[in-house]
């Protein structure tokens, strides 16, 4: 993801770069107070600068979770301070971290989950296991949030990062997950795009066959709140000329609030070229569990942590 980049100062509310959807996603987060959120395992100057910041500007109370000495090494290290800031120590492993972190969550004692400097799959693994008590009535999906420069909205992308072959069913939910996110951040009916690579339904290639049943499984209540449509290649889905030259005519083409990839390869590749080639800064969580999932890579600049527990505040 893009390169670290600091705030302007510490505890500013302003994102450094001028980022005008993520900017009243705070705005909108910081009205509702903070919430307690259980760090996982904070051992690096990154994992640990977002945490104090998101405190710092009124999105969040930070538990970190993990070994004492580390974490307040890392701090040290990165001139950051730790008074008043909750340390619940643990053993110094990840593993130990990310269970203890999900237990917080379990108890009531944090209202969302967030990676520190472990691997996603580490923290996943905790949240997912059955003892852990954190499983929903879905799957559980990764969504993004974008802001891309001269888009006039924002633009949420699913799953790009969990779910790596999801089935019709998984993609329901997946759905289901983004629309509630979209809602939660002020979009009253949001437009779903289902990707695939042409706008036709081909049986040669499956995934144009689960984008149609999605829209019927939405004509039918099974999926609520939103206006699906596809499948849809991505040009269609993103530019009302190019659905308007193919003869296509949606409520979503051209201004879809969301877009459903159709496997975790092609989102993957598809953010990645937002983020590195047209300059999008992207927020995300982990959502379909009890508590939403700050998922952030240890690559991602400081800002989109902290527009991700901006995110975790509005979806809690």
């Amino acid at each position: 993801m893009a390169p670290t980049r600091s705030l302007a100062e510490a505890g500013d509310t302003q994102l450094a770069t001028p980022r005008p959807h993520l900017q009243r996603l705070l705005a909108r987060a910081r009205a509702l107070g903070p919430i307690s959120v259980a760090v996982a395992y904070p051992c690096d100057a990154g994992s640990l600068q977002a945490a104090l910041q998101a405190a710092q500007a009124g999105l969040i109370t930070p538990l970190l979770v993990g070994p004492r000495a580390r974490i307040e090494a890392a701090a040290q290290g990165a001139g950051l301070r730790l008074d008043g800031i909750t340390i619940d120590e643990t053993e110094d492993a990840p593993r130990a971290a990310a269970v203890r972190a999900v237990a917080l969550c379990g108890s009531g004692q944090a209202q969302a989950l967030m990676k520190g400097s472990l691997h996603s799959d580490e923290l996943l693994g905790a949240a997912v296991a059955r003892e852990a008590g954190l499983r929903g009535g879905r799957r559980a999906s990764h969504v993004f949030v974008m802001d891309l420069p001269g888009f006039e909205r924002p633009l949420l992308m699913t799953d790009c990062v969990v779910n790596i072959f999801p089935t019709l069913i998984d993609k329901r939910d997946i759905a289901q997950n983004a629309i509630d996110l979209a809602r939660a951040i002020g979009i009253a009916l949001p437009r779903v795009a289902v990707l695939s690579a042409v706008e036709t339904v081909n049986p040669a290639i499956p995934s144009t066959i689960d984008a149609a049943a999605l829209c019927k499984m939405a004509d039918r209540g099974q999926i609520a709140d939103g206006v699906l449509d596809g499948p849809l290649a991505y040009d269609n889905a993103i530019s009302l000329r190019s659905a308007q030259n193919k003869g296509i005519a949606s409520e979503v083409t051209g201004r879809p609030d969301v877009l459903l990839v159709p496997s975790l390869e092609a989102g993957n590749m598809i953010y990645k070229q937002l983020v590195y080639m047209a300059d999008a800064e992207c927020a995300g969580l982990v959502l379909g569990m009890r508590v939403p999932i700050v998922l952030t890579s240890r690559s991602d600049s400081v800002e989109a942590r902290i527009a991700s527990c901006a995110m975790a505040v509005l979806a809690s």
